[in-house]
């Protein structure tokens, strides 16, 4: 029995969320296979002029499945999928999962080094790849354990077609497939399969190896299932009636969640949009299909206020607005609502948890804390821990280390029994994010524990000083990290990316005198490098690594 522990949070609990839920014990194919035969003919999804009913990909789902099971694969054998946003991720995840096999989703973005890397650690069986990187996958395959490559396009969902473009202009391999070909060939009936959920993998989703080589959690289907449930009842979705901006990647564990499992389990559809660098294409389709929740990053909301036509474009539709991965600045939340007239709150989530354990309560404005990752949702516990200790619990506002845990939280990582013993502990799993929690239980990140500044034995958290920069009006976007400094060990240094119409007229001394007014002088940047644009993961944040300086080989 878990030691009871104060939970000042539950005070402020949103209205109409239960603080405990029940969970179908099924797996991810059959959660589909339900909300397929409640609604058949709701519209699952929007993709480029076309739509697709939850009938109709229910149907596809079947066939993809009963094709890889003809291609020899049986139950816990690894399926990647190296794949945008298009129609064919959604039926190949579901018709790997419908048959047992474990999803290992790679991002588009991915060169042969890093395809490479996942696909050995995996053992991936089979890949289904996008025909414009078929190119990386023929590259590594001699490398990895892959026995078929599965490619595609983004018309091969769509069988009324009557070419099979994705095979023109290739070269012909032997252990090559087109993803339309097998479904057009499949009557779509898939041997049966027995899946314990709480048991079997769903999917190994692989971290972004910030802090080394990247990891493979694993998730079991009760981990996903639950996290849907848990999400769809924070935002009280309604289904058949909400429609989703899916505009996060689904290759990422966010998007993967919040923008598609979650609304196939409230039976809602999905607006998919490829590339969410994509802005304009994103603000087309909201004025087009009407989408009432948009899951995103914080530069996707700044690209979208900062949009030079923004006016001109109809956003009321958007109601509910989830921020993650990165700090929401608060003038960002501010113009998007006014823009939107919805609510934007920021939540939290990890790769190791499904990924979301904490949001901002949606019930009331009053309750959202600007800077606030939120309170822990249904079924979660978190705790800040001593940093020396790992263990003693601390008193509200003291900086420590966040731990959770809730029915969401990995199983461990993929062959990987060192890491997993140090992240998960007592039940507890340790997130390495250094946070605090108010006296009313909200939690407010710091920083990552390897990113803390230590000038002149002075801690600079660098989310603080993120937040300062954004204050200034000439700010689009900032990253904070630390540098080799020969007076005080490390320095501040801000690579900034101006507003429009800001390039030559703001220096890096105004930057730096806006931020001594405002905080201690040893936190303000002693450096600052403005920058067109800075690196950023597929999701959309912001890779400090990249502008950390490189160590020299010894």
């Amino acid at each position: 029995m878990s030691r009871r522990f104060e939970k000042p949070w539950l005070s402020h609990w949103p209205k109409g969320v239960p603080q405990s839920l029940e969970y179908p014990e099924i797996s991810m194919g059959e959660m589909l296979r339900g909300s397929a035969s409640k609604t058949p003919k709701n519209p699952a999804l929007y993709f480029q002029g076309t739509e697709l009913s939850y009938g109709e990909m229910d149907a596809l789902v079947d066939r993809f499945a009963e094709a890889l099971q003809d291609l020899g694969v049986r139950k816990g054998d690894r399926v990647a999928l190296y794949l945008p946003n298009i129609p064919q991720f959604v039926i190949a995840y579901y018709g790997a999962l419908r048959i047992g096999a474990v999803v290992v989703a790679v991002s588009p973005l991915y060169k042969e080094r890093e395809l490479a890397h996942i696909l050995t650690d995996s053992g991936a069986k089979i890949i289904v790849a996008w025909d414009k990187l078929d190119p990386y996958v023929q590259s590594v395959k001699a490398r990895t354990a892959l026995e078929r490559i599965i490619v595609t396009n983004v018309e091969d969902y769509s069988l009324e077609k009557t070419s099979i473009s994705s095979s023109k202009n290739q070269e012909s391999h032997s252990d090559t497939d087109y993803m339309r070909s097998l479904l057009l060939e499949k009557r779509g009936t898939p041997r049966g399969t027995e899946i314990k959920p709480k048991e079997d993998l769903a999917l190994l989703q692989y971290t972004g190896g910030t802090t080394g080589t990247p990891k493979g959690a694993m998730l079991t289907h009760y981990n996903l299932i639950v996290n849907a449930v848990q999400f769809a009842t924070w935002l009280q979705m309604r289904p058949g009636v909400d429609v989703h901006l899916s505009v996060l990647p689904f290759f990422h564990i966010y998007g993967m969640t919040t923008s598609m499992n979650s609304p196939i389990y409230t039976r809602s559809p999905m607006i998919l949009v490829p590339d969410p660098r994509d802005v304009q294409g994103l603000l087309e389709a909201t004025e087009k299909y009407k989408p009432t929740i948009f899951c995103g990053v914080p530069t996707t909301y700044i690209a979208i206020i900062n949009q030079a036509d923004i006016q001109k474009h109809d956003l009321r539709s958007i109601k509910v607005c989830i921020s993650g991965a990165s700090s929401l600045p608060g003038q960002v939340q501010k113009r998007f609502e006014e823009l939107t007239g919805g609510r934007l709150v920021e939540g939290y989530g990890l790769t190791e948890t499904s990924p979301v354990t904490h949001v901002n309560p949606l019930d009331d404005r009053a309750k959202n804390r600007i800077g606030s990752i939120g309170i822990p949702i249904s079924d979660t516990e978190a705790k800040i821990v001593d940093l020396e200790t790992s263990k003693s619990s601390l008193a509200a506002g003291e900086v420590g280390e966040l731990v959770v845990r809730g029915p969401q939280v990995m199983l461990g990582y993929w062959n990987n029994l060192g890491e997993t013993k140090m992240v998960l502990r007592d039940g507890w799993f340790y997130t390495g994010d250094l946070a605090t929690m108010d006296k009313d239980g909200y939690f407010h990140l710091v920083d990552r524990k390897k990113d803390m500044i230590n000038v002149s034995g002075f801690k600079v958290w660098p989310r603080e000083v993120e937040d300062i920069l954004f204050e200034h009006p000439a700010v689009k976007e900032a990253a904070v990290v630390g540098v080799p400094d020969s007076e005080s060990g490390e320095a501040v240094k801000a690579f900034i990316v101006l507003k429009a119409g800001n390039q030559g007229k703001t220096s890096p001394e105004e930057i730096m005198d806006f931020c001594r007014e405002r905080i201690a002088s040893y936190k303000a940047p002693k450096i600052v490098d403005f920058r067109d644009e800075l690196p950023k993961t597929p999701v959309g944040k912001i890779l400090k690594r990249e502008l950390r300086p490189r160590k020299s080989p010894t």
